[in-house]
């Protein structure tokens, strides 16, 4: 029996589960995917939003400014790295002007440091932005992180501290049991006091299991596009338009890896699967991103990629106790800004758990994260030297446009890694300009050797994605 059984396995499910590893509770994850952050988490562009673009009378706006503060602790306590590299919103035209001063005014009210860059200045910190463009607005304090990373170093963190973890086991049922529940999570029934619900673009589906369908979830496709590293230096900062009515608008986006990202689109949808990208929603992304920034070319594109937004009827984070259905928690509409509100929302939750009748009671001894994955590309060369003087299989490189060596991929499988894409994930092996061409057999032989799975039985991401249909 379970205290609490937590559903989604991506970054606010595991940011809850590690929070919850603090106490003496006997706590679970459960995810359908064959790993965690295989979800929307994978595709989340890893911006740490300043804030200034959400009201605090949301509780998305409190939430992420809360988490913007909680993210520089985070990221040195799980060795993930974060910059608040800062973003920047420009107007593009006389109309935006007052869009942005009513952002201004916001920054101010919420106390986010916010500051109007005009005419040279503006063009000496983002030389490439187009020459037609003379205001923007920057807040300093945004960030970005590697998204997939962090939702890994939460999930190891959080095992290393009791939780459980029950992976690709869809739930399909769930019945009352007194005050409790019985999860019926593929072929397995979980027995749990408390569940919470961070399903994503699912999680209407998981709360009607119980009858706690007060709300609806409908998907809004984001389509994003990664540019070649060779134009590392064409942003300094994650350059935003004045905001669309649905979005933040289409973004040209520094990463933590130093590539650039650009997008997203902004369609809704009834499918919570599709996952396509279309000629038309790069057109309007390349078509829009060069009125900022008019270097960016077609060619300069190297993957793509989509992701699904999870948008409440009530375009804002539900965050509560189901009124209906005692000890059923939802965390669900966790659309943009959740990736920054993300340890927010886990603390908001141990918030209303303190409220109810179960017993928080801290451990007295709680592990630190000590895990940290040693990316070469992040390691001086005096580090590479003492780290290959350990262990030789760092100087054996298997991804050569992302200088990804066997000793991370080995690491990454230690510590979860299961399928191709989990090695991608974890490592960037396959993200660079060849887009795997080089490295995936060098993966699938290791991870063939490692989990003594034939390489046919391999998959890129689970279930039916067999990477080899036969070997001859």
């Amino acid at each position: 029996m379970y205290n609490i059984a937590i559903i989604g396995g991506g970054i606010v499910g595991n940011a809850i589960a590690r929070e919850l590893s603090r106490y003496e509770l006997k706590t679970i994850l459960i995810e359908k995917e064959i790993e965690v952050s295989f979800g929307t988490s994978k595709a989340n562009s890893g911006i740490i939003h300043s804030g200034i673009h959400d009201s605090p009378k949301t509780l998305k706006g409190r939430l992420c400014m809360h988490g913007n503060v909680l993210w520089e602790e985070l990221s040195r306590e799980l060795k993930i790295p974060f910059h608040r590299v800062g973003e920047i919103l420009v107007a593009r035209s006389e109309e935006d002007l007052p869009v942005l001063n009513k952002l201004f005014d916001n920054a101010k009210t919420n106390g986010i440091p916010a500051e109007f860059i005009k005419g040279n200045k503006l063009h000496e910190i983002e030389p490439n932005l187009s020459k037609k463009i003379d205001t923007g607005l920057l807040a300093p304090t945004a960030g970005v992180i590697p998204p997939y990373e962090m939702t890994y170093a939460l999930y190891e963190n959080a095992c290393e501290n009791g939780v459980d973890y029950l992976l690709e086991s869809e739930v399909t049922g769930i019945t009352r049991d007194g005050l409790g529940f019985i999860i019926h999570a593929g072929k397995e029934e979980i027995k749990a006091g408390y569940v919470i619900n961070a399903a994503g673009v699912y999680a209407d589906d998981i709360a009607k299991l119980v009858g706690a369908d007060n709300f609806v979830i409908k998907p809004r496709k984001g389509e994003e596009y990664i540019l070649d590293k060779r134009l590392d230096n064409i942003n300094n900062r994650i350059i935003f338009p004045t905001p669309a009515p649905n979005s933040k608008g289409v973004l040209v986006i520094k990463t933590i890896e130093g590539s650039t990202m650009i997008g997203p689109t902004a369609e809704d949808t009834d499918n919570k699967e599709d996952l396509t990208t279309t000629e038309s929603g790069l057109k309007k992304i390349l078509d829009f991103v060069r009125t900022m920034v008019p270097g960016i070319n077609k060619s300069d594109i190297i993957a793509s990629f989509a992701g699904l937004r999870p948008i409440s009827n009530t375009d804002d984070f539900i965050i509560e106790e189901s009124k209906t259905v005692p000890h059923f928690i939802n965390a669900a509409g966790i659309q943009s800004p959740g990736l920054t509100a993300a340890p927010a929302i886990a603390l908001y939750i141990v918030q209303i758990l303190s409220g109810g009748d179960l017993r928080l009671e801290k451990k007295k001894e709680w592990k630190k994260y000590d895990k940290p994955h040693r990316r070469l590309t992040l390691l001086t060369n005096k580090q590479r030297e003492d780290i290959l003087k350990l262990n030789r299989n760092y100087g054996n490189i298997v991804c050569r446009c992302e200088t990804v060596s066997e000793a991370e991929v080995v690491d990454a499988i230690d510590k979860g890694a299961r399928t191709v894409d989990g090695i991608k994930f974890r490592t960037r092996a396959g993200m660079g300009r060849c887009q795997a061409g080089f490295c995936t057999h060098h993966v699938m032989r290791i991870l063939s050797r490692e989990l003594d799975v034939p390489e046919e039985k391999l998959t890129k991401r689970g279930g039916e994605s067999i990477m080899i249909k036969e070997k001859r």
